[in-house]
């Protein structure tokens, strides 16, 4: 049986060239930029297209320069076939689709591995002529072919570094053709199995240039610090290469200029060198550079150096530009150094993807996604599961970014069974060390980049150790990271998935550690020494992030916690146009791929349009830099605490707020504050201000930027705290004059009317709900305001949503379902009232649950005033998904208002990122369009609701004496948000869901989609909860 090259694991690549950094040659100093070079041609735009579903179907003959192509389609390049209309994507976080068969691995299924036939024409410059000519394919998904004038030319796979050929001999003057075919399926494809989509085709850059026939290959520049951090040495690795046939001298000139300046900051010259015919010659030099600026995440300064190569006859043959950054990286007493100070790592897990390209990115998707970062504190990028796009790294050392550039090997499908996991590294160690070797040799000279990452989740090996040894070869100034190494037998880190902060301080106390999966343990004999970091960690799946500060908290309590990588960046969510025009973001499963992983590619902490989502928030304020500690508050002591490694606070102005019960009575500034790096300063308010017994104040620290930055304008909102200086007086809040109008009771068999001035309650008999409030003849609640133990699941309510979609039947039986039936069965146990006064009447009602020993108890207290007081008791048989009561508003009542946590969404366990204060928002603004639907939009620790019409008038909400409560309102039913599986799906109403809420569990987010909640958050069983509400209606010009 004949064995193709795309299904050989010993063919990785043929007539391919050798790694190293890409160097375009200029025709003169003044030009730098590589795409604006007279030697460089880009291939990218509309190219001939032919689709095939497998090998035997495709065009043979496709690359023959007389082929007729007149009726192919064309095809965007850069681009994937099945962003452009070709074949189906896949998505599987964790296995692989059915064409790649890992139990007969390499082996691919033949009949089901599509072909893209790619043919394009091209002219080169005349000025090309007597040069050597290499073509660069930037990405292509997963294996290729190429031919140029109708001559084979070599073939390559390992689709995230770059293949290049040099295409001298088959390229002519004039009209050249170049034809490309594509294999989606290859045996490269077994170590790409990411929690990405499975998609296929050119997608990134392709394009031509070319160099001299002597011509500068390859440069590595390292620079290394004194003991002071102060003077650097400039240490140059320099290959030259010789593509004539005959022997050559040369030398080369070096200069240096600061980004930005043409001032030279020194030149030098090496020795002049003899290179044989058709070889290379690698030289070394280095140089003493006296205080340069230091390239930091936090201030990323850059040079430049040229290269200028001159032959015997003192022609200078080409000029090359390389950026670079004076940047050193050590690990010492168990921490990460950057020029010699300890850094957190705040970082964020990021794929290469677009909701309309795929894996294309576009360079303003990648800037936009850096600032976002940048905006948002954090300061570290892990490249998963692959080298990410070239341009990223130019742009991570533009606006400063620490990246872990991780190696393209994934075989997450093998990782389960022993005897793949051996087959693994038998078979692929050659591929996953070449592209290992490419993707140092590609990466080795950005600042950025500050440690290698062998891979993930490809298992530990004899395969792992040689991709480290060969990368030494290349650099040993970085360190390297690997999760598998159990053993941290190659790892210079010590570094985990998914750990809770628990056992993150378990580490950080250096206990011995055991692990889930595998079974197993670590000594910290072994770790000790080494840097801790979560390369991924608070999984952001949905509505999620719960405990986030837990995981901050433990970065600074403890040295050898380094920080970590958050999953992930952005939802993977393809944007899809349904056949009447509404857009949605599909998921796996939505395009007929089977089988799939659903929406576990929809873990981002923005959407795929980049708008945030709720959970952003969360991180901008835990991975902030600034800290504000009261000393003496209401006098205006406080200690401004610098957390920055290397960047004063002067960038930034301070701003302070003081909010009487949420009311703004005085703002101030501090101005630019001179705090050095891991700092602390002392700072006075003018507060002078009179503190009523009665009233809740907070003071709120905005720390905006002083200036404009490259990735935000001066004034933006960089971080805050707010300071609590007097505490919420429930008694102001509640015990205002009551108005003592008459109340009427009427009791019939069904129900128990209260009739006040202008009001009228009616509470049924039948359920002991308040089944009527009408305010001025007009109904203000269309449904009674009923318990409600449900919640729509989120992604962390992995059980509910699991068996929705795979056992929809078993859900009866699942005992938190208990609480979802008990929405529904529910019946009177007993009903009393008594009329207290003439303006006050109690109603109690007495009301059995299903499957709960203890009833639950509401007293109703009405007022003349139209007040409604809710107090209300649970002791709950199992745990609580939610404690509150629900009910669907008038049409008209559409405007909220609110004194709580905002704007954003909020719940128990996430809500550190949004202040105490008065907000207000139309629906649009309450709720959260998640990719996939779930419960979503609460408000925690609302003192006050206010929901009106646009006259102002509604109804007023206010928490108990000794709880606030919790809100959210939806244009849709619950049941309907829970049986939507896209948001498209949710048709929007006029009459709004109002869920007022004691509490709802938190939404965890230690491990991936399962149950993460910490004790706190929970509402445990068999406990007895006791909270108070009131409502009445509320007029402007009552």
């Amino acid at each position: 049986m004949t064995k193709y090259d795309w299904e050989n694991e010993k063919v990785i690549g043929i007539n391919k060239e050798k790694g190293h950094c890409l160097l375009i040659p200029q025709s003169s100093i003044k030009e730098k930029i590589k795409e604006k070079s007279e030697f460089y041609l880009s291939l990218n735009g509309k190219w001939k297209f032919h689709w095939s579903p497998n090998p035997f179907s495709h065009p043979i003959s496709f690359f023959e320069c007389d082929f007729d192509d007149s009726k192919w389609n064309e095809i965007s390049v850069p681009g994937t076939f099945e962003f452009q209309g070709y074949g189906m994507p896949y998505y599987l976080a964790s296995s692989y689709p059915p064409p790649l068969r890992k139990r007969n691995a390499p082996n691919i299924d033949k009949k089901n591995n599509p072909v893209g036939s790619y043919r394009k024409k091209f002219i080169l410059p005349e000025t090309w002529a007597q040069r050597v000519i290499f073509i660069h394919f930037a990405g292509v998904k997963s294996a290729f072919y190429l031919w140029i004038n109708g001559q084979k030319v070599g073939y390559s796979q390992g689709s995230m570094t770059p293949a290049e050929f040099n295409i001298t001999k088959y390229v002519k003057k004039g009209e050249n053709l170049i034809a490309v075919e594509v294999y989606k399926w290859s045996d490269g494809y077994y170590l790409e199995d990411q929690d990405y989509w499975f998609l296929g085709g050119i997608f990134r850059d392709v394009f031509i240039y070319s160099t001299p026939k002597l011509h500068i290959w390859d440069i590595f520049t390292l620079t290394s610090f004194d003991k002071q951090y102060i003077n650097s040495k400039l240490n140059l690795r320099i290959k030259v290469r010789n593509f004539s046939e005959k022997e050559k001298e040369f030398r080369i000139k070096i200069k240096l200029y600061e980004e930005g300046s043409n001032e030279e900051i020194f030149s030098l010259e090496t020795d002049t060198h003899t290179i044989n015919s058709l070889d290379e010659l690698e030289i070394s030099i280095s140089k003493q550079v006296l205080s340069p600026k230091k390239w930091t995440a936090e201030i990323p300064h850059l040079y430049n150096l040229l290269f200028i190569l001159v032959d015997s006859e003192e022609n200078e043959l080409e000029y090359l530009w390389e950026t670079i950054g004076f940047r050193q990286v050590e690990i010492k007493n168990s921490q990460i150094l950057i020029n010699g100070k300890p850094i957190i790592l705040k970082g964020v897990n990021h794929h290469d993807f677009d909701q309309k390209n795929g894996y294309s990115i576009s360079f303003e998707q990648m800037e936009e996604d850096i600032r976002i970062m940048k905006k948002n504190n954090i300061n570290a990028v892990r490249t998963s599961h692959y080298p990410s796009d070239p341009r990223f790294y130019d742009l991570c050392d533009k606006y400063g970014l620490y990246v872990m550039d991780e190696a393209n090997v994934e075989a997450h499908g093998f990782m389960g069974n022993i005897f793949l996991r051996r087959k693994l590294h038998k078979k692929w160690t050659k591929s996953a060390v070449d592209r290992m070797v490419r993707m140092v040799e590609r990466d080795k000279n950005h600042p950025s980049v500050i440690m290698w990452s062998l891979g993930n989740e490809a298992c530990f090996g004899e395969l792992h150790i040689k991709m480290k040894e060969e990368a030494l070869k290349i650099d040993n100034s970085r360190p390297f990271h690997y999760e598998n190494d159990l053993d941290l037998k190659v790892s210079d880190v010590f570094s985990a998935m998914y750990f809770s902060p628990k056992k993150v301080e378990q580490i950080g106390r250096l206990e011995k550690i055991k692990y889930r999966f595998p079974n197993g343990s670590i000594s910290p004999k072994v770790y000790s020494s080494k840097p801790f970091i979560l390369c991924e960690y608070a999984h952001a799946m949905g509505n999620s992030l719960g405990n986030f500060k837990k995981y901050i908290d433990l970065f600074y309590r403890y040295d050898n916690i380094c920080g970590g990588f958050i999953w992930d960046f952005v939802d993977q969510g393809i944007l899809v146009e349904t056949d009447d025009g509404k857009n949605y973001w599909a998921y796996g499963g939505d395009f007929g791929d089977k089988p799939n992983s659903l929406n576990f590619c929809i873990n981002g902490i923005v959407r795929p349009d980049r708008s945030p989502n709720p959970s952003l928030f969360e991180v901008k304020k835990g991975y902030q830099n600034v800290k504000v500690v009261p000393v003496d508050a209401k006098k205006g002591f406080f200690k401004l605490v610098n957390l920055y490694s290397f960047q004063n606070l002067k960038f930034l102005e301070m701003l302070w707020e003081l909010t009487e019960d949420g009311k703004i009575v005085k703002t101030g500034s501090i101005g630019r504050q001179d705090i050095s790096p891991m700092d602390m300063k002392m700072v006075e308010l003018s507060l002078n201000y009179e503190f009523k017994n009665t009233s809740e104040y907070h003071l709120l620290f905005k720390f905006c930027l002083a200036e404009d930055m490259l990735w935000a304008e001066k004034g933006y909102e960089l971080a805050w705290e707010q300071i609590e200086l007097q505490s919420f007086n429930e008694k102001e809040l509640l015990n205002e004059e009551k108005r003592a109008e008459k109340l009427i009771v009427n009791e019939t068999e069904k129900e128990i009317e209260i009739v006040g001035n202008f009001f009228t309650v009616k509470i049924s008999k039948n359920s002991g709900l308040i089944s009527s409030y009408r305010v001025e003849g007009e109904e203000l609640f269309l449904k009674p305001l009923k318990p409600n133990f449900w919640r729509a699941p989120i992604d962390n309510d992995n059980l509910a949503r699991v068996l929705k979609y795979n056992y929809p039947f078993l859900r009866f039986f699942l005992k938190e379902s208990i609480w979802k039936r008990a929405n529904v069965w529910k019946r009177i146990k007993k009903l009393s009232w008594e009329q207290k006064s003439e303006s006050e009447v109690i109603v109690r009602a007495e009301i059995e649950i299903l499957k709960n020993k203890s009833p639950y108890t509401i007293y109703y207290t009405i007022q003349g005033n139209s007040e409604i007081k809710f107090e209300i008791s649970f002791k709950p048989e199992y745990e609580l998904i939610r404690l509150g009561v629900q009910t669907l508003l008038n049409k008209r009542l559409q405007n909220f208002k609110w004194f709580g946590r905002g704007p954003h969404e909020t719940y128990e366990d996430r809500k550190n990122g949004a202040p105490v204060g008065i907000y207000d928002s139309k629906v649009d603004g309450l709720i959260h369009d998640y990719v996939y639907p779930q419960e979503n939009g609460n408000r925690t620790d609302v003192r006050w609701l206010k929901i009106t019409d646009e006259k102002g008038n509604g109804i007023e909400i206010r928490c108990g004496l000794n709880n606030f409560i919790c809100f959210s309102a939806w244009p849709y039913t619950q049941e309907e948000l829970e049986e939507a599986e896209h948001v498209h799906e949710l048709l929007r109403r006029e009459e709004l869901t109002l869920n007022i809420d004691y509490k709802q569990r938190g939404v965890g987010g230690d491990f991936p989609a399962v149950p993460s909640v910490h004790e706190e958050y929970k509402l445990k069983p068999k406990k007895l909860y006791r909270y108070s509400f009131s409502l009445k209606s509320y007029k402007k010009t009552r």
